[in-house]
């Protein structure tokens, strides 16, 4: 999945000279490892609002970046971030003001069973956290997670990771599950589905030697291709993880903070109150600053049996940028224009299917949508191809996006929250342009 989008330096045919030696500059600084976007990369100097901005000065629509959540370089946020800088930086050992203030504000978002937080820098920090925090609370190692999940980089998380690609070897103690799909359930009950998948692998384990120790999703199941509903469909999920001795983390660093339009949190929608919450990416506004919550049993326990530092995870500028985003949710009202718009959009995207039959499925919540592409509606079949050529034929507009999905046949539109009904108009041309030109070169 993570290949449909990536560059190719032997394939590339339409770079300027300039932007090819900073590709070859790139490879012999940071080695092969890093990944760039598109068949043909973009060069970009600046970033505002839903814009980024190339080096010629050129305009691209944002329809990807749930890491600037409240909107690139947002003046709130960066005059936090500069005041703060300017005044102090410290790490958590010290008595300092901000984090308490941040950590009280944060878990008024939260259910009240939620009532402590721990700071990190980024998500896979998080995710790493809860995973220890869970092995310690239930005495348990094995974890369960979807088939194409996406958690993060640390050792522990990359091998719960497996939409990293084929190099990825799941330890002994993991098992995936199908991630609930409601477009290719064929009208069954997607929630007791999963909770099956889910009691057949603590079977599995528990078959094994191993005792599980927690239900590790990402709440609209991004990287399995955007699986927002029916709302519901995790509870029982959560009850056969609870019920075999394990603990339900949600990863809310990619539907966190009022994306999926309906509250702060993707869990919300499914009546659910996790054990542990962990967060990221827009936490920050792109300033790398994650965290999780949990019942305060668990942490009392962890806490009880392992000391934890982390130098820069809840320090002063952090928590000011922190306290800025949440400024600009709620004054800019964006969870509720994340509610208007996403709904404004996949209208759109519902209408453009009538005209185009490559549009198989239109899902999602809030400003987090999903757009299955196939061959074929009544097969299903994916349009993993022509997804990519779409991909890649709405960079060339500019217009930035990406894909997700087994089959990598599946859109991923996730843009800033503040982002309109004209900005969706904009991506909604683009996209039946590019749709229309495949159709005829097919």
């Amino acid at each position: 999945m993570t290949m449909i989008n990536s560059f190719d330096a032997a394939a590339a045919t339409d770079m300027s000279e300039r932007d090819r030696a900073l590709v070859e500059r790139r490879e012999r600084l940071l080695g092969p490892a890093y990944r760039l976007f598109y068949a043909n990369p973009v060069h970009l100097v600046r970033g505002e609002g839903v814009w980024l901005y190339d080096a010629d000065g050129s305009a691209y629509l944002d329809v990807y970046n749930n890491v600037a959540s409240v909107g690139h370089c947002h003046p709130h946020v960066v005059e936090a971030l500069s005041r703060q800088a300017a005044t102090l930086n410290t790490h958590t050992r010290y008595l300092t003001d901000g984090i308490l203030d941040y950590a009280e504000r944060l878990l008024g978002y939260f259910p009240a069973e939620l009532a402590h937080v721990m700071f990190t820098c980024t998500g896979s920090e998080a995710n790493d956290l809860a995973y220890r925090a869970a092995r310690t609370f239930t005495g348990g190692t094995g974890v369960i997670i979807t088939q194409l999940a996406y958690h993060g980089v640390t050792i522990a998380i990359s091998e719960m990771s497996p939409s990293l690609g084929d190099g990825i070897v799941l330890p002994p103690h993991v098992r995936t599950v199908p991630a609930p799909n409601a477009y290719h359930a064929d009208g069954g009950d997607v929630g007791e589905a999963f909770a099956r998948h889910v009691r057949l692998a603590i079977a599995d384990m528990k078959a094994h030697g191993i005792k599980p120790a927690a239900l590790l999703v990402d709440t609209i199941f991004s990287s399995d291709g955007v699986l927002s509903g029916p709302a519901g469909f995790l509870a029982p999920a959560a009850a056969a993880i609870r019920e075999a001795g394990g603990l339900l983390i949600a990863d809310e660093v990619q539907p966190g903070f009022g994306r999926t339009g309906e509250g702060m949190w993707g869990f919300s929608r499914h009546g659910v109150v996790p054990d542990i919450v962990t967060m990221g990416k827009p936490m920050g506004n792109g300033h790398p600053m994650a965290g999780l919550v949990a019942r305060p049993e668990i942490l009392e326990t962890f806490g009880k049996r392992t000391r934890y530092f982390n130098t820069f995870g809840g320090n002063p500028v952090s928590c000011a940028v922190g306290m800025a985003v949440l400024d600009v949710i709620e004054q800019s009202h964006l969870i509720a224009n994340a509610g208007d718009v996403g709904s404004y959009l996949r209208d759109g995207l519902r209408g453009l299917a009538t005209r185009h039959e490559m549009i198989g499925d239109v899902r999602g919540a809030g400003l987090f949508i999903g757009v299955e592409l196939v061959t074929d509606r009544k097969t299903r079949s994916p349009a993993t191809a022509a997804t990519a050529r779409l991909v890649n034929g709405l960079r060339e507009k500019r217009v930035l996006i990406s894909a997700a999905g087994l089959h990598a046949n599946v859109l991923k539109i996730r843009p800033p929250l503040v982002f309109s009904r004209g900005n969706a108009d904009h991506f909604l041309s683009a996209l039946d342009e590019v749709l229309s030109d495949i159709s005829a070169t097919s």
